[in-house]
């Protein structure tokens, strides 16, 4: 199997000719990693006239070798790549795929640019705009209602990813004992989220949550719909990484969008704008809704995937309240 490796130019341009992904004669300035991504090796190749982006998928996380993960997740993301390609108000957010190796693990996108994701907003010091937070909520406008099924199928199930997620959404924070000690994230940190960890009311409604989360649903998301899959460009914000896709709950989708609102310290104004703009807000179940928001909250400050958060403890808690409240309505 061929390994992605950017100290290996000589062996990434033979193989690039190989899958014809570079042209007769074309060769490569300079190899880079366009970001600090989380689950998979991701990097930007430039030639003299035009630069793309190569991802490969491995058998754990990138970001932590020591989580496994299914080692062909990123086939999945090109066929959902292949799917939105017929939506154009859905592909003009994305990159364009250019490319699959389905033997290697490795897909070939257009490259969208020196960017940054909203990864920013954590600082706390300022808030996505209203011309960017309508960019957003569109985006989901048109991939839920482009791609509605109305017979449930086994297409983009991502039954391997989801059993993945589902673990650190539903099962490792609530666990008193998973190896992870919260106070090397930030003092205090441990005391703070060791109520939760045993609370038998919050353990119940997971169970249920998971549930929807893992049943299979009519509409197409994202699956992991947060500022760092979010990237702002000259062209606008465009989204990117939905290696998480699936056919499940439009509730899914909205409650880690709004999640991470709340995650922010963005006002319930804020809030409303996305209910108002997301046209079929009145239609979701508030309950699953806000079930799914406080799931996420509470797994971004108590589980392994953390961010960073310019937070002080106080205004944890005071997050870690709110979402249980949330998930117990």
């Amino acid at each position: 199997m061929f390994i992605l490796n950017a100290k290996e130019p000589k062996e990434l341009a033979a193989y690039l000719y190989q899958q014809k992904w570079l042209q007769d004669g074309e060769t490569i300035v300079s190899v880079s990693k366009p970001g600090e991504g989380n689950m998979n090796c991701v990097l930007r190749i430039e030639t003299a006239t035009r630069s793309f982006i190569i991802k490969q998928s491995r058998g754990y996380v990138e970001k932590y070798p020591q989580v496994l993960a299914p080692a062909k997740r990123v086939l999945t993301e090109g066929a959902f790549y292949k799917k939105i390609a017929i939506a154009n108000k859905v592909q003009q957010i994305m990159p364009t795929l250019l490319g699959v190796d389905a033997v290697n693990n490795l897909i070939a996108l257009e490259d969208l640019g020196n960017s940054n994701d909203y990864t920013v907003l954590y600082d706390l010091k300022e808030k996505i705009q209203e011309k960017e937070l309508l960019q957003l909520v569109n985006y989901l406008n048109g991939l839920h209602q482009s791609f509605q099924k109305t017979v449930v199928d086994d297409e983009l199930a991502n039954t391997e990813m989801r059993a993945l997620n589902y673990e650190h959404l539903f099962e490792y924070p609530f666990k008193v004992e998973n190896g992870c000690d919260l106070d090397l994230v930030q003092a205090g940190l441990q005391a703070i989220a060791m109520p939760y960890k045993k609370d038998s009311e919050i353990k119940v409604k997971m169970e249920r949550l998971g549930s929807l989360y893992l049943s299979k649903g009519n509409y197409l998301l994202h699956g992991d719909y947060y500022p760092g899959s979010w990237l702002k460009t000259t062209e606008g914000i465009k989204v990117i990484d939905p290696e998480f896709c699936f056919y499940g709950l439009r509730e899914f989708d909205m409650g880690v969008l709004l999640a991470h609102l709340y995650l922010t310290q963005h006002p319930e104004s804020t809030i409303a704008f996305v209910a108002e703009n997301y046209h079929s807000f009145d239609e979701l179940n508030t309950t699953i809704l806000n079930g799914f928001i406080g799931v996420e909250i509470m797994r971004r400050i108590i589980g392994l995937a953390q961010l960073p958060l310019k937070m002080d403890l106080k205004t944890k808690a005071d997050l870690l309240t709110f979402a249980r409240e949330l998930i117990l309505k």
